[in-house]
């Protein structure tokens, strides 16, 4: 594969496949992107969500893996996420492009960010060399660990896409992505200024919080119907937001390890049982709210003048939380990123797809003041076709 040559054309298709802490699937995303870094310029084409089966979601969601475990499933997710590469490549040969390249973040098992860990690791499953062989397409994957072998804690790494996309030489705007994991990116004029952090939990603890209560019977709260039939209980909810995360100055980043299920909230739950579902429901939903709300006055408000507050993730379809978020913060308009040509389910796997972009060019795409690494350095590992 002359990679050099692949750098050099006018235009690049790239498909950009991303499975989240949630664990509800694959996303993937088809774009055609010119150029590189601030020259880079990307026409998004297509998403699609590929649904992971209920007890494949259920072995995924596990908190405890053995080898055999990790073995088996970074090929079982390799296979699942080439079958979305593969439909993404088709459409694009429906529509005359022939697709150059697959990014694949994977799907990370494992976060253990330093300073809080020494030693620190991540680990992302995923096999790109199933990809690469069922797609017959190079394949551009684990970003995450050489921000952090060069002393950074590997996350957030969508800030540089957000400075792509978003960034306007007169204004600075604040993007916040809630995933399994809730971040902001304060996307800045100028790239040295951005500052971006993950903020705590996301749909992961809402989700979580559902299927514990619910014995497996629900897998979230549709549309946030239950948090916004329940009232929140303010014991529960200085409990919640008494973690020492929320105290941490960025750089900083989170996951799983701190803020799944089984070490942030069981007990909790099953202590406060005499409370209706919708009550415990709101308020861990409060929770993720409030802790963006003050994520923001903390570590963003005092520093920037800001107007626009731009929302992906899958978070966006919780309306119940969507309000709190308008509710808590009066003085900044709202938009969502369908409102910018970018679906909301479809901002990380197009992030990463502009990450292998920059990989392919050679170019340092990690934010070193996001993630504290010590240098700007490449991301990712290039499969072969």
């Amino acid at each position: 594969m002359d990679f050099k040559a692949l750098a050099e054309k006018e235009y690049r298709f790239i498909v950009g496949l991303m499975s989240g802490t949630s664990s509800d699937g694959v996303d993937a995303v088809l774009v055609r992107i010119r150029g590189n870094g601030e020259a880079l310029a990307m026409k998004f084409l297509k998403h699609e969500t590929f649904p992971y089966t209920p007890g494949f979601r259920t072995r995924l969601l596990s908190s405890h893996f053995d080898a055999r475990d990790v073995c088996l499933l970074n090929f079982e997710i390799g296979k699942r996420l080439a079958e979305a590469a593969k439909a993404m490549v088709e459409y694009a040969k429906q529509n005359g492009a022939e697709v150059d390249c697959v990014a694949s973040h994977g799907h990370t098992i494992a976060h253990y960010p330093p300073p809080k860990h020494d030693p620190a690791g991540t680990l992302q499953i995923g096999e790109a060399a199933v990809i690469a062989e069922e797609t017959g397409l190079p394949v551009v994957s684990d970003f995450r660990p050489r921000d952090m072998a060069a002393g950074g804690q590997g996350a957030p790494l969508v800030p540089y896409a957000d400075w792509l996309l978003f960034r306007r030489a007169d204004k600075t705007k604040l993007c916040l992505n809630i995933g399994g994991i809730a971040n902001f990116t304060v996307v800045t004029p100028k790239f040295e200024d951005i500052v971006a952090f993950d903020t705590g939990p996301g749909n992961m603890t809402i989700d979580g919080t559902v299927r514990l209560l619910t014995k497996g019977g629900r897998e979230m709260d549709e549309d946030g119907r239950a948090a916004a039939r329940g009232l929140v209980i303010d014991e529960f909810l200085e409990y919640l937001l008494s973690h020492e995360y929320f105290n941490k100055v960025p750089p900083k980043s989170t996951g799983r390890e701190e803020f799944g299920v089984d070490v942030y909230l069981r007990d909790a739950l099953l202590n406060r049982r005499e409370h209706s579902y919708e009550d415990l429901v709101a308020t861990v939903t409060m929770a993720v709210a409030q802790s963006i709300i003050n994520a923001y006055h903390r570590f963003v408000k005092p520093n920037f003048q800001i107007e626009h507050l731009i929302v992906g993730g899958g978070g966006v379809k919780n309306k119940r939380l969507m309000r709190l978020l308008h509710k808590g913060l009066p003085e900044l308009q709202i938009f969502t990123s369908d409102q910018f040509g970018i679906p909301h389910a479809a901002r990380e796997a197009l992030a990463f797809a502009i990450l292998a972009n920059e990989t392919l060019c050679g170019l340092p795409a990690n934010v070193p003041q996001a993630t504290g690494a010590r240098r700007p350095v490449i991301l990712g590992k290039i499969t072969p076709a």
